[in-house]
């Protein structure tokens, strides 16, 4: 009988710590890291209870100060199973009311997946318990290909940078440089090299700081990699834009050159069209001295006043002498005449010779009075060619009286004209 006391006493102790505890819900872990596309399961410990009438998974809104998202949740009442909209086919719950236990299982996880998500169990006489956890969950996200990027002018002296920069990893990747020379061995930084963010500054460049760049972006999940291949060149061989500039001179020339070309070549059609309309010049050649004719119209002159002296003699001689030297007179007439005419061919070639010539050496004006004191030569040797045809005109006449006075005293059988035969 006292035994069987001690027993009962011991029950309602056990029965009266357990109505002072209430009920505790716990989630083992905090954090749960999975690799996106996995599947994950987050358990969830609670006291049994017989009172026990609901549990439920929710997470965190998108938006702060919303309300939070039901993830599923598990009825006691008909033991059902209940998975919201958002998650269904993704989500569902494994629920064991002798062991305690509520598990959330979620299927395919994304980035948008990491959150933090509370266990909550509803027992209505249960007031001073802990009826809730949470915990959080990080979907990991393996960085993507960096790429590497030089910002800057590699130029001797110059300030550069080199960028690395994954588009996406969970957590954020690390990222660390490594440097090797033209052949491809490794070596340290630079002194004034810094790393900040991806970003590789790069101060007073030169020669030395040619070689390949290595980017390794890093996180939790795995690592990836690019690399760069520096060239610092002088200023002076910027072949680029030396190039450029040769290039665009080159072209400007060709442009002047071919406008030049098009202007001398208008230039030289309109001054022809110009010179046609105006007509080549009578009389050769024009220069500064005087023409070659002014010394034979000077000859003919001094022969016109022979002319006359002889032929005043003639009128105090003889008939027969004066019928002599009126057929030698007219044979000199007429070598004269000759020699005009070949005078005149030969300007006539000297003018020929005159149009191959280039006169676009001679000034315009040069050329305007030139042709006008050739047109006033011209006017004043017209003057004298009517002089001398006035004077062919009154000799000729005295020539037919002189024939009828010699006709009256001649014999019949002489020719009017014949020279007398010379006296021994």
């Amino acid at each position: 009988m006292a035994g069987m006391l001690g027993i009962f006493e011991i029950c309602l102790l056990c029965a009266g710590l357990h109505m002072t505890s209430g009920m505790t819900v716990n989630i083992p872990d905090k954090v749960y890291k999975i690799a996106r596309g996995d599947n994950v399961v987050i358990p969830c410990v609670f006291t049994p209870s017989a009172t026990l009438s609901s549990i439920s998974w929710t997470t965190d809104p998108d938006v702060k100060d919303e309300p939070e998202i039901n993830v599923v949740g598990y009825f006691t009442a008909g033991n059902k199973t209940k998975i919201y909209n958002k998650y269904k086919g993704r989500a569902n719950i494994e629920v064991n009311l002798q062991k305690g236990t509520a598990n959330l299982q979620l299927k395919s996880v994304t980035s948008a997946d990491t959150r933090d998500y509370e266990c909550k169990v509803q027992d209505p006489d249960d007031e001073e318990g802990r009826l809730s956890d949470k915990a959080s969950l990080v979907v990991l996200v393996a960085p993507s290909q960096p790429i590497c990027n030089v910002v800057g002018k590699a130029e001797y002296f110059e300030n550069i940078e080199l960028s690395c920069r994954s588009e996406e990893g969970t957590p954020t990747p690390t990222y660390k440089w490594q440097s090797y020379n033209v052949n491809n061995i490794p070596r340290p930084l630079p002194l004034k090299a810094s790393e900040q963010n991806g970003a590789l500054s790069l101060v007073n460049i030169s020669m030395d700081t040619s070689g390949y760049y290595i980017c390794t972006s890093t996180n939790e999940i795995r690592s990836a990699k690019c690399n760069v291949t520096l060239r610092v060149d002088p200023p002076s061989l910027n072949m680029a834009s030396t190039a450029g500039i040769i290039g665009g001179v080159v072209g400007v020339a060709v442009f002047v050159g071919i406008i030049i070309c098009c202007c001398c070549y208008c230039r030289r059609r309109r001054e022809k069209a110009e010179e046609y309309a105006m007509g080549t010049p009578e009389g050769g050649e024009f220069t500064d001295k005087d023409p070659v004719e002014k010394e034979d119209d000077r000859d003919e002159h001094v022969n016109y006043e022979e002319e006359r002296r002889v032929k005043s003699a003639d009128r105090l001689d003889l008939p027969d002498d004066r019928s002599e030297r009126s057929y030698d007179r007219r044979s000199d007439y007429d070598d004269r005449r000759d020699h005009y005419t070949d005078r005149r061919d030969d300007r006539s070639d000297r003018r020929e010779r005159y149009d191959r010539d280039d006169r676009r050496d001679n000034g315009r004006e040069r050329y305007d009075d030139r042709r006008d004191r050739y047109d006033d030569r011209r006017d004043h040797y017209d003057d004298r060619r009517d002089r001398h045809d006035d004077r062919r005109d009154r000799y000729d006449s005295d020539r037919y009286d002189s024939d009828r006075y010699d006709s009256r005293d001649r014999p019949p059988s002489i020719p009017p004209n014949k020279p007398k035969e010379p006296r021994n």
